[in-house]
C-alpha cells in the first residue's frame, strides 16, 4: 500500500494480508450478487468485518460522492486499520468513468481524514486498483475455506 517510487495505490508484490481481503472482496460479490446487471456499489471497511456499503442513484456530483465516503469511513473508522475502499460493480476491470469518480471522491475524504487511501474496483473477474493498475483475475473462484481436506492428487 502506499507510494512506491512515486506511484499511487496498491504495488507489487501485494502484502499477503491485503492479498486475501482483497480476494475475500471478489469472493462475496461472486457469492452474493446473483444478478447479472447491478448497481455499482461502494464500500468503506474491510470485506471480513465491519463495513458500510452504499449503492448510489444517479446523478450525484463530486462534492456529494466525497461527503458519502467521508461518511462511511466515519462509520466504517477502527483504530486498528485504515478501512479499504471497494467499488463493486459488473463488467471488466478495465477503468471506468464510476471508477475515475469514486477514486476522485475517495482521494477527498481520505485526505480530509488524514487517513492512507487504498482503493480497489471489483467485478466478478476479480480486483484492481485504479491509481497502480494493480490487479488479480481468476476465471473461476472458489472458496477455500469451504472445500474439505484434499486428498490423492485430484
Amino acid at each position: 500500500m502506499g507510494q512506491a517510487g512515486g506511484v499511487e495505490g496498491i504495488s507489487e508484490p501485494v502484502a499477503a494480508p491485503l492479498e486475501r481481503l482483497l480476494r475475500r472482496a471478489v469472493l462475496q460479490l461472486v457469492t452474493d450478487e446473483h444478478r447479472r446487471r447491478f448497481p455499482p456499489t461502494v464500500h468503506v471497511g474491510l470485506p471480513a468485518g465491519r463495513r458500510a456499503e452504499f449503492a448510489p442513484e444517479p446523478p450525484m456530483d463530486q462534492a456529494l460522492r466525497a461527503d458519502v465516503v467521508a461518511a462511511m469511513l466515519r462509520r466504517a473508522r477502527d483504530d486498528a486499520c485504515s478501512p479499504l475502499v471497494w467499488l463493486t460493480r459488473p463488467g471488466s476491470l478495465e477503468l471506468s468513468d464510476t471508477d475515475a469518480d469514486w477514486l476522485a471522491a475517495a482521494r477527498t475524504a481520505y485526505v480530509e481524514a488524514g487517513v492512507e487511501l487504498t482503493m480497489v474496483v471489483v467485478t466478478r473477474h476479480g480486483w484492481r486498483d485504479p491509481r497502480s493498475g494493480t490487479a488479480r483475475r481468476w476465471r473461476r473462484l472458489r472458496d477455500r475455506s469451504r472445500s474439505g481436506p484434499r486428498t490423492g492428487s485430484g
